[in-house]
């Protein structure tokens, strides 16, 4: 009988950590809890004997060996594009480069499912554009491309993953201290030597840490991989769980072999994570000066022109050429005439945005879960970041840990840790149901809420809510009429952060939909699978100019807000 009089003595504080913990707990603790419980243990009792028959298997070995084989060399490769063109627009005099700075982000905005797409029109051996053009020009008998294999996919995720790396390093070559180079100048040491032995070793801490969210983005990535490596036997990880997950329709047997691949990512990412973290945390090299500085601008002289060239050609090819492709060949009457005006018709997009349901329900079911999901999401997060930030209950790393955890894991295991909890196993079942995608949503990008959220709150000064209180203020009334008033920008960017990812994504709910439950990224790939090219390429284009507006969107309302402050 005691309990009950303390619950009538909880005030909102209480209440919001208690909904605080309940959120996180059952969003995310229980369905990674569940993966491996799963796993690892069969009727109640732990069974090693069938994870190790899961393991042993050809297949299971394989897709490792490729995931493995694909994560090294988009790494390697990535990483060399990223530094380069960090290098180039950060340091020296290179025309035109705070535009270029701003192109090469662009590719961190489209999504790469989208881009293999494109690519296996353009270089697929038996029907790609550019192969057929270089036949006929050269009179040839076969292709001189194949997009299809270890490295088209590694190629293709190389070009939209690059980022990673150039926006790190980009923030580490502008906060150097230039001395040591200008000292080696001094001294008589070329652009060469002064780049090989003075600024890469400096800026190496940056370059390992993009690398390394590389390495564990291509390890989870599912949509180029399933594109460009099925049709050629390969298969990494992620698109051996979803072959076993849908050649047996869902059965238990096959979520557990899944389980247990899924565990082999987790196992990756913590020890991605953990390099990552003794990376940041070591102090081997110091690159900030404690007065504040401009690094000179390297002068390229001859090289100025060909390096800008350069640039805009690989730009040209990587963005712009598969952009315009989808483009195109969605206009087109039927996969496979030549790219000419003849040939073009919009009765495509017409029959797509209004006729065809299939593709009329995937955008509608985009758009409303990815903006339910943000709506709910910054909501959660900003009640989560005032009870970490602002409440600072004992603790609280436990909060801020289980709100970050689905983003350091791949799409796929939260969505068979998502399946396992929501199909009925707790007396609830959102198995083929929007819900069952809108909960995985809010746990894999709970992250974003908090982050954002959190750097809000952190700006609001604690007088302030004193202040409120001292007034006869409840909490609950400091924290809607002060706190919230205060952080609606953080709050703000937290739903769009949230929205445009959860519109183009597809590595989790590519496993989760049902029948009628399909968004534009799984509609998309299927159509592909289906052979539906046109239609494929058509909602393309129609998701690609929904995720430009939302860019653009978000820029302006980021600029009214600062002018506004």
């Amino acid at each position: 009988m005691s309990f009950l009089p303390d619950m009538r003595k909880w005030g909102a504080a209480e209440i919001v950590l208690a909904l605080s913990i309940l959120i996180l707990v059952v969003v995310v603790a229980v369905p990674v809890a569940l993966i491996f419980i799963t796993a690892f243990f069969v009727d109640g009792a732990f069974n090693l004997a069938d994870v190790t028959a899961i393991l042993t298997q050809r297949d299971t070995y394989e897709a490792l060996k490729n995931s493995i084989i694909i994560a090294f060399g988009v790494t390697v490769i990535s990483t060399i594009i990223g530094v380069f063109f960090a290098w180039l627009v950060s340091r020296t005099d290179l025309p035109f480069k705070g535009t270029m700075k701003v192109l090469f982000l662009l590719p961190f905005m489209l999504p790469s499912f989208i881009g293999a797409l494109a690519w296996k029109m353009l270089l697929s051996p038996r029907s790609g554009y550019i192969n057929k053009m270089l036949m006929g020009l050269f009179d040839l008998q076969d292709p001189v491309f194949d997009i299809y294999g270890y490295w088209g996919i590694i190629l293709v995720e190389s070009m939209y993953l690059f980022p990673f790396v150039f926006i790190q390093v980009c923030g580490a070559l502008e906060r150097m201290d230039p001395t040591l180079e200008e000292s080696a100048r001094i001294a008589g040491a070329g652009l060469t030597t002064i780049t090989r032995k003075i600024t890469i070793p400096l800026i190496m801490p940056s370059i390992l840490a993009g690398a390394l969210l590389i390495a564990l983005y291509s390890l989870a990535h599912f949509g180029v991989p399933a594109i460009l490596g099925t049709e050629a036997g390969i298969y990494n990880i992620p698109t051996k769980i979803y072959e076993k997950i849908h050649q047996s329709a869902g059965s238990f047997k096959a979520i557990r072999a899944g389980t247990v691949l899924a565990s082999l990512l987790v196992v990756s990412a913590a020890i991605i994570l953990y390099v990552q973290s003794l990376v940041l945390k070591s102090g081997r090299f110091q690159i900030i000066a404690g007065k504040s500085v401009r690094p000179v601008a390297l002068k390229l002289r001859g090289f100025k022109i060909p390096l800008l060239i350069f640039s805009a050609v690989y730009l040209l090819v990587t963005v712009i050429l598969p952009t315009v492709t989808i483009f195109l060949v969605g206009s087109l009457k039927t996969y496979g005439l030549s790219l000419d005006w003849a040939n073009m018709t919009l009765e495509n997009y017409e029959y797509i945005l209004f006729t065809w349901r299939l593709t009329r329900d995937a955008i509608f079911n985009s758009v409303y879960l990815a903006l339910s999901a943000a709506f709910v999401t910054m909501l959660a997060g900003v009640m989560i970041s005032y009870v970490i930030v602002k409440m600072k209950p004992r603790g609280k790393w436990l909060l801020e840990f289980l709100g970050v955890l689905p983003f350091s894991l791949p799409g796929t295991v939260i969505a068979l840790g998502v399946i396992l909890t929501w199909s009925g196993r707790f007396g609830v079942n959102l198995y083929n149901t929007a819900w069952i995608i809108f909960v995985a949503y809010i746990a894999r990008y709970m992250a974003f809420s908090l982050k954002s959220n959190s750097a809000a709150l952190e700006q609001v000064h604690d007088s302030l809510v004193e202040a409120s209180r001292a007034c006869g203020a409840t909490q609950w009334q400091a924290m809607r009429h002060v706190v919230i008033p205060l952080a609606r920008p953080g709050m703000v960017a937290a739903f769009f952060l949230i929205f445009l990812p959860a519109l183009r994504e597809l590595t989790t709910s590519v496993l989760l939909y049902g029948p009628t439950t399909r968004t534009i990224g799984v509609a998309i790939y299927t159509l592909n699978e289906d052979g539906e090219t046109v239609y494929a390429a058509a909602l393309a284009s129609i998701a690609l100019v929904i995720i430009v507006l939302g860019q653009i969107g978000i820029k302006k309302l980021t600029q009214a807000r600062a002018e506004g402050v």
